[in-house]
């Protein structure tokens, strides 16, 4: 009989073992669709038990499918990768995120991990120049798009519509000696700002502009294709977006959560990243081909918090601005 209990309740924690480890990870991500599945792939590769469900859509459509979600009582994600660490800001005062001090974060610097380690940057995308190779002259710094030159020649995306170009436009304001008069003078330019980065990498890459603001791997990667366009990192430095990673504080699986953060934050989860054509976090994983060595890019620092606060205002003066 002893034996008959023994067998049943070493059954039973035999079968709660696999219910824990065979499990579902719910992922929310703006990264480009082939770029998600990528992800997945390789974190599914290393941990072969846990199944990953991934929905892809730009930062602000998945954080309005979330906070619909939470405010029906039915948060469905466990993990989020989004474009910034200002809508994280965002979700942390907000009470969204679950803090994981346990963070592998060996070979990061602290200036890419919350401090409360809510959210860990996993690569870094800067904005610098892209220039059509027709253009009259090769840019090298900010300046460069004053320029009589380069006169209705200038392309940007719009920071109504583009995260990363909001972040840009904070770190270019705040740390360029003219601060808004900078685009001030972009504007008496005929620099025009409306879309998105694809939409400057077409312009500049089609002729129909020859300079423009863009993130780094969209001409990197069209260069290698065969587009006529070349990029630049200003000697001013550039800003940076930097993808974080944060599990939410109402995920369902959060064990399977922190093992996602971990790989992504891991020396093999850089090197996918670098193998998509990102600068990785770590700075002991090589850039990918295309890029300058690591030590000659010089990324702008910004204050996320007071960006998120100064949202609104910060968009309002850009449309100000732009249109004198």
């Amino acid at each position: 009989m002893r034996q008959i209990v023994f067998a049943a309740m070493l059954l039973a924690s035999t079968v709660a073992g696999a219910a824990a480890a065979d499990s579902t990870l719910v992922l929310y991500t703006s990264q480009p669709n082939t770029d998600a599945q990528q992800t997945v792939d390789a974190f599914m590769a290393k941990n072969p038990r846990i199944k990953v469900d991934w929905v892809r859509d730009g930062t602000p459509k998945i954080l309005a499918k979330l906070h619909a979600e939470i405010e029906a009582g039915q948060p469905q994600a466990d993990v989020l990768l989004i474009a910034d660490v200002v809508t994280m800001e965002g979700l942390k005062k907000e009470g969204r995120l679950l803090a994981y001090p346990e963070a592998k974060v060996d070979g990061l610097d602290a200036a890419l991990y919350d401090k409360d380690k809510t959210y860990f940057s996993t690569k870094l995308i800067t904005t610098g120049i892209v220039y059509n190779t027709k253009a009259p002259f090769v840019p090298t710094s900010w300046e460069d798009l004053k320029k009589p030159e380069a006169k209705g020649l200038i392309a940007m995306p719009s920071p109504l519509t583009s995260g990363a170009a909001m972040i840009h436009t904070v770190t270019l304001t705040g740390k360029l000696p003219e601060g808004w008069d900078y685009y001030g003078a972009l504007a008496k330019n005929g620099a025009q700002a409306s879309g998105g980065n694809g939409d400057v990498l077409k312009a500049v890459s089609g002729g129909d502009k020859l300079f423009g603001m863009i993130v780094d791997y969209m001409p990197i990667r069209e260069k290698a294709k065969g587009a006529p366009v070349e990029f630049v990192f200003p000697k001013e430095g550039v800003s940076a977006v930097t993808e974080p990673v944060a599990i939410l504080s109402t995920a369902k699986n959060k064990e399977a959560a922190k093992a996602f953060v971990d790989f992504l934050l891991s020396k093999d989860g850089q090197e996918v990243a670098a193998k998509m054509g990102y600068i990785p976090a770590r700075a002991d994983v090589a850039l990918p081909a295309g890029y300058p060595d690591r030590a000659s890019i010089k990324v702008l620092d910004y204050d996320a918090a007071a960006a998120l606060a100064n949202d609104a205002q910060n968009k309002e003066k850009f449309s100000a601005v732009m249109s004198q």
